[in-house]
């Protein structure tokens, strides 16, 4: 690992990006700190992350991933990059009679559109590493599917599918592109839950226990390390077997 190995994780002010920041730069990458509203939250990762790893370089980059023009904007920005971790979206839990037009083309937009494009791009800048990544933080249910949550799954599901078919398109430049998708991760986002439906929840998993953010930020290091580099193309299932 150099110094100047730069990695760009979109939504690194939630809990799973900020872990995937700290983790990261614990393994020595220099990292691209993507937030959309919380300024606050990315100021004092990048501060705690100078203090801790004075040698790396950390860089904060303001995008809405709802505007095209955003994207173009950022990826101005960023001069040399080796890894790309996609961990930024929103949820949503609706019924489909009750999603509009507008609540899918912000999913699709957020999800699966501009960092698509961010990746397209920032690829020829990727190829010029030997070896580049690309993990998008999937779900578990773009690979079962939830009711309550159709439009949120379907996004989730295209992710999955844009990794298995960009592995293939992009393994002659070098880059490996995987997915995690997690299950039950102890989020803010899931802090909305009541605690009768996480009890319901907490039946159905074998290991009898939701995830951490840690432990997504532990799978995005592996894939990253060169430990993993004849994996390319896999949806990573991180959900302590609640669906296998």
């Amino acid at each position: 690992m150099k110094q100047t190995d730069f990695a760009v994780v979109l939504g690194a002010t939630g809990d799973i990006g900020q872990a995937i920041c700290r983790q990261l730069a614990a393994s020595g990458w220099s990292i691209y700190i993507h937030y959309n509203r919380q300024e606050d939250v990315a100021l004092k990762l990048k501060q705690e992350l100078q203090t801790d790893f004075p040698a790396l370089t950390f860089i904060i980059l303001q995008a809405d991933f709802l505007v095209d023009e955003d994207v173009e904007k950022i990826a101005q920005t960023i001069p040399s990059v080796r890894a790309i971790v996609v961990a930024n979206g929103q949820s949503m839990t609706k019924l489909l009679t009750d999603t509009t037009p507008e609540d899918m083309n912000a999913l699709w937009k957020v999800h699966m559109q501009n960092p698509a494009r961010l990746i397209s791009v920032l690829s020829n800048r990727l190829r010029q590493q030997d070896v580049s990544y690309i993990v998008f933080i999937g779900s578990i249910w773009g690979n079962t599917g939830a009711a309550g949550e159709v439009m949120y799954s379907a996004v989730k599901g295209a992710q999955h599918a844009f990794v298995k078919a960009y592995a293939k398109e992009a393994s002659y430049g070098g880059i490996r592109v995987n997915a995690i998708a997690p299950g039950w991760i102890e989020t803010r986002m899931n802090d909305e839950f009541p605690a009768d439906e996480k009890a319901l929840v907490m039946e159905e998993i074998p290991l009898l226990s939701t995830g951490t953010p840690l432990q997504v930020a532990d799978l995005v290091e592996f894939l990253l390390s060169g430990k993993a580099d004849y994996m390319t193309g896999e949806i990573l299932k991180l959900n302590g077997g609640w669906y296998i």
